[in-house]
C-alpha cells in the first residue's frame, strides 16, 4: 500500500497533542480505525479521514463529553443529535459546578474550624452563645480513655452513609444533664456528629436551637476532660446557672490532623439557663 499520504501513530499523536496510548484506546473502543495496519509489523497509519474524526473527538473531549457519548455521535452524525448531546453535556457540567461549589464550602468550613481552634483562648471558662446546628445523635454508654476508643462509636455514625461526613471537629461525645448535675464524668451517654449545611446524611437528624453555654477549651483530649468538667460545674454553681442539656465535647484538633499531642485542642460546652 502507498503510504505517501499516511502518518504513523507516533506522528499523529504529536500532531493532535495526544498520547500513543490514547490513540490505541480510541481504536479499542471503536472510535477510530487506522487507515492501514501493517500486517507484518502491526504499525498503524492514519490518513485524512481519521484526522476529521480525531478533530471531533478532541473537541468533544475538551467539553468533557464521555467517550461512550462521542462514539454514539460518531456512529450517527446528525445536527439534532449533536445538539441533544451538547445540551445534555451542559446539564452535566452545571451539576458538576454545583458539586464543586459544595465541596469548596466544605473545605472552607474545615479551614475556619482549624483557624478557630489554633486561635483559642485556653483554660478559661466563658459564657457564649452557641449557634443553631444539625446533629446526629447516637445514644450509647461510652468510656473514652484514648483516641482509639472513639473508633467503634464513630463507625456507628458512618453506617449506611454514601458520603464521608465524619471528620475532625465534627464528632463529639456528650454527658447528659442529669449525670452532669450529679458530677458523673467517668463515662459518656452518647456520640454525636455536627452536620455542615452542605452535608448529605441519610438518617434521623436532630435540630439544636441557639443556646447559651458555659464553655472551655484546653490542650489535650478526652482523657483530660474530667478536670475541665469540674471547672465548668464550679462556674455554673458560682454564677447561679442551671444546666439544661447534654455537654458537647469535641476534639477540634487531634490525631486526625497531627501527631503532636501538644497541639491537640478540645472544647467542652454545656447548655445553661439563668436562674
Amino acid at each position: 500500500m502507498d503510504k505517501q499520504n499516511l502518518f504513523s501513530i507516533g506522528d499523529v499523536a504529536k500532531m493532535f497533542h495526544l498520547s500513543v496510548s490514547s490513540l490505541r484506546h480510541y481504536e479499542e473502543v471503536g472510535l477510530i480505525t487506522p487507515e492501514y495496519i501493517d500486517p507484518d509489523s502491526g504499525y498503524r497509519y492514519y490518513g485524512a479521514r481519521q484526522f476529521e474524526v480525531l478533530n471531533s473527538i478532541r473537541y468533544l473531549r475538551a467539553l468533557d463529553m464521555p467517550l461512550s457519548e462521542i462514539a454514539d455521535f460518531l456512529r450517527n452524525r446528525d445536527v439534532e443529535r449533536i445538539e441533544e448531546k451538547l445540551l445534555s453535556q451542559k446539564k452535566s457540567v452545571i451539576a458538576k459546578q454545583a458539586e464543586l461549589k459544595r465541596i469548596e464550602r466544605k473545605i472552607d468550613n474545615r479551614l475556619r474550624a482549624i483557624t478557630d481552634a489554633k486561635n483559642s483562648v485556653f483554660d478559661t471558662v466563658s459564657l457564649i452563645q452557641k449557634g443553631a446546628c444539625r446533629i446526629v445523635w447516637v445514644s450509647d454508654s461510652l468510656k473514652i480513655r484514648g483516641f482509639l476508643d472513639m473508633e467503634a462509636p464513630m463507625r456507628k455514625l458512618e453506617q449506611e452513609q454514601a458520603e464521608a461526613v465524619v471528620f475532625l471537629g465534627k464528632v463529639g461525645i456528650g454527658i447528659s444533664a442529669e449525670n452532669l448535675c450529679n458530677n458523673r464524668f467517668d463515662s459518656y451517654d452518647g456520640i454525636f456528629l455536627i452536620l455542615d449545611e452542605e452535608d448529605n446524611f441519610e438518617g434521623e437528624i436532630t435540630e439544636l436551637s441557639e443556646t447559651l453555654c458555659v464553655s472551655i477549651r484546653f490542650h489535650g483530649s478526652h482523657a483530660e476532660a474530667p478536670e475541665q468538667y469540674r471547672k465548668l460545674l464550679s462556674y455554673v454553681n458560682e454564677h447561679k446557672l442551671e444546666i439544661c442539656g447534654f455537654s458537647r465535647e469535641i476534639t477540634m484538633i487531634d490525631y486526625g490532623i497531627t501527631n503532636d499531642t501538644n497541639k491537640f485542642v478540645t472544647e467542652i460546652s454545656i447548655p445553661v439557663t439563668c436562674l
